[in-house]
């Protein structure tokens, strides 16, 4: 049996910078109202024609891919999560593995929207515990700005969410005291209708459904968010896989070097942290600058965190996410 072991990271973000202030020019909200309730000041949006969630993808893993060291041709398996494939289907895992030109790998789209990322890395590194692959590119990428309802009508969801991409290769490590120690993973199918994308939906309101009506005022192909419900669970379910991952390695929360939290809400990071008297240091959060990218929320903020040196060898590392479905989960990794 092995472990993983996260051999490389890359992340890419659109050029184009959409600062609070930009949107209160098309959405009756200003500055104050946004990062009093988010902590959001601006967030990154694609130029259409210039990028889709593949090539964020491909840019994030192509810097990954040479930060691990290995060749292209040592990948044995994509894993690409995201809840906004640039198609119905396929799913971006396959276009990846075009775009990148590498071997017919198998690849594996994942769809567990805000921990998505943390669940494509727990496949992967079953995948690798097993034996059964070696090095595993894992990808969390997505485009929000193009689904999102950029009217005064949508501004309580369509202020959060922000594009971008990040990218992680996981590899075999035969040390067993290092790499990824445990991953851990919810679900409360219950709650699914509490944050949302109804339509298009197979066992709904279909395409043809949407045109026949012809409705201006349809909203149920735009994102919706109980969210003060999502608020109040999520403080309970973060704090919950955290415990859960420590409690399994037997590690306890001083042992935490950094805590890299899913980017949903500064509020909620805010609260994890007071929750576990951690310091500045021992937190990563950027969503200030890119805000809620989903699924590539973490791997951005971890590819961050080590560029800045915030990361080193040695670390416990925690990765804690929760989001829509509702799904959550956490990772606990030695650096």
């Amino acid at each position: 049996m092995y472990h993983s072991k996260i051999a490389g990271l890359g992340y890419y973000v659109p050029e184009n910078v959409v600062t609070n202030d930009d949107l209160s020019k098309i959405i009756d909200t200003n500055d104050e109202w946004i990062q009093e309730r988010t902590g959001i000041q601006e967030r990154r949006h694609i130029i259409k024609g210039e990028d889709t969630t593949t090539s964020m993808g491909v840019k994030a893993a192509k810097i990954a891919i040479e930060r691990s060291g290995i060749a292209k041709e040592d990948i044995d398996f994509i894993v690409f999560a995201t809840l906004s494939p640039d198609y119905y289907f396929p799913g971006p895992g396959v276009l990846v593995q075009r775009d990148l030109g590498l071997r017919t790998v198998g690849a594996l789209d994942v769809r567990n929207q805000c921990s998505g990322f943390i669940y494509a890395l727990s496949v992967a590194d079953q995948y690798i515990k097993t034996g059964m692959y070696k090095n595993i590119l894992v990808i969390g990428s997505e485009v929000h700005s193009t689904g999102l309802d950029m009217t005064t009508r949508g501004r309580g969801v369509s202020v959060i969410f922000g594009d971008g991409a990040g990218a992680a290769v996981l590899s075999r490590e035969e040390d067993l005291t290092k790499g990824i120690l445990s991953t851990h993973l919810h679900s409360e199918g219950q709650h699914a209708e509490e944050l949302i994308v109804k339509a298009p939906g197979m066992g709904g309101r279909w395409i043809t459904d949407i045109l026949a009506d012809n409705d201006p005022n349809d909203e149920s192909y735009f994102p919706y968010m109980n969210g003060q419900f999502v608020f109040k669970n999520a403080v309970v379910r973060f704090s919950e896989v955290i415990n859960e991952g420590l409690q399994a390695n037997n590690l306890q929360v001083s042992d935490i070097n950094m805590l890299i939290p899913h980017q949903a809400n500064l509020r909620i990071s805010q609260f994890i942290q007071k929750k576990f008297n951690l310091t500045d240091d021992q937190v990563y959060n950027n969503i200030q600058k890119y805000g809620n990218t989903t699924a590539a929320s973490i791997p951005i903020a971890l590819t961050e965190a080590w560029e800045k040196g915030k990361i080193k060898s040695g670390d416990t590392v925690v990765l804690a996410a929760f989001g829509s479905g509702f799904t959550w989960g956490s990772a606990i990794i030695k650096w």
